[in-house]
């Protein structure tokens, strides 16, 4: 008897998922962000856009600001089937497919324009690919979420002038590789101490894109700007495998289209916000400082090589290498 419910069950839930996903479909979107930030924003006006453009067919309702949970839950939601949708760092698909990760290494990307001429390269495809094939996930676009700049008490200009300096990272190899490689004194601390870190002199500086840089007012207690650019950072947007797999031809065409117009749009705005803040700390008296990239690059490349951090220096040149 057991047995026999059992291949019921079995059976059913085979049925399930080879059916076509039915009229009027309701998907959850889940993202970390603020209902204020473009990554929200966006992701709304495509959710309106994909119902449009399927005559009503999916109701898509987005769930903003961890509302379904932390970065890493709503990343094993699209596995697990709690989430349909989500826009995150590649860091997290890293976690089943390091070969992503790649995109954290410093310096790989020359700024905001080369980490979307990337989404679009054959590497990268190869990389939505495999991950696909061993996870079920299909990514679909990448949004442009800032270039990682540095805050100090002193300015300096090359990576010998980083030596000795106490810098607040994030506790991850990438985000310590620059100041590893330069000779400061990366020190992990809780995001939400960094201000009370800076105020009272327990670390020198701190790095974050100049977004989260005006966001969190590391401004009012640091003098100047480098902008190192170190890690250009981005968002992927991606689709779980039992929604994925069940969508027509068609319906796959509208919800890439959608969520990479969405993540075209989201990208404006980030890039106007950063050239705006530029100006914007000049004018609350800070430094903004350019800095000889070139030693930098050199420094991480020698002293904190790509294999060490489980790349290769085939996807660097690949990807290095696009315009």
């Amino acid at each position: 008897m057991k047995r026999t419910f059992l291949k019921t069950l079995v059976g059913a839930a085979a049925l399930a998922l080879s059916m076509p996903l039915l009229a009027q479909t309701k998907l959850k979107w889940a993202h970390v962000y603020e209902t204020s930030e473009p990554y929200h924003t966006e992701s709304v006006w495509a959710a309106e856009e994909i119902k449009k453009r399927t005559n009503g067919k999916f109701e898509i309702q987005v769930f903003p600001a961890s509302s379904l949970g932390k970065e890493t839950d709503i990343n094993q939601g699209l596995t697990l089937g709690t989430v349909d949708m989500i826009i995150s760092g590649p860091s997290f698909a890293a976690r089943s497919y390091p070969r992503i990760g790649i995109a954290y290494y410093p310096f790989i990307f020359r700024d905001g324009d080369h980490l979307i001429a990337y989404s679009k390269s054959d590497v990268f495809r190869e990389m939505v690919n495999e991950f696909r094939q061993k996870t079920g996930i299909q990514i679909t676009a990448y949004t442009y979420y800032g270039a990682r700049h540095t805050t100090a008490q002193k300015a300096f200009t090359d990576c010998a002038g980083m030596k000795g300096i106490k810098i607040r990272v994030p506790d991850v190899p990438a985000y310590r590789a620059t100041p590893e490689a330069c000779g400061a004194n990366p020190t992990p601390i809780a995001f939400a101490e960094v201000y009370l870190a800076l105020q009272n002199g327990t670390v020198e500086a701190q790095e974050n894109p100049l977004t989260t840089i005006e966001a969190k007012k590391f401004y009012e207690v640091q003098k100047h700007i480098m902008l190192t650019g170190h890690i250009v950072d981005g968002l992927t947007t991606q689709i779980a495998p039992h929604v994925w797999n069940r969508l027509s031809d068609a319906e796959k065409k509208v919800f890439s289209d959608v969520t990479q117009e969405a993540a075209v749009r989201a990208t404006a705005q980030i890039k106007k916000r950063e050239a705006e803040l530029v100006d914007e700390f000049r004018k609350k008296g800070l430094g903004v400082h350019q800095i000889n990239r070139q030693s930098f690059v050199d420094a991480v490349l020698k002293n904190r090589p790509l294999e060490g951090l489980g790349f290769t220096r085939r996807d660097y040149d690949r990807i290095v290498s696009v315009k």
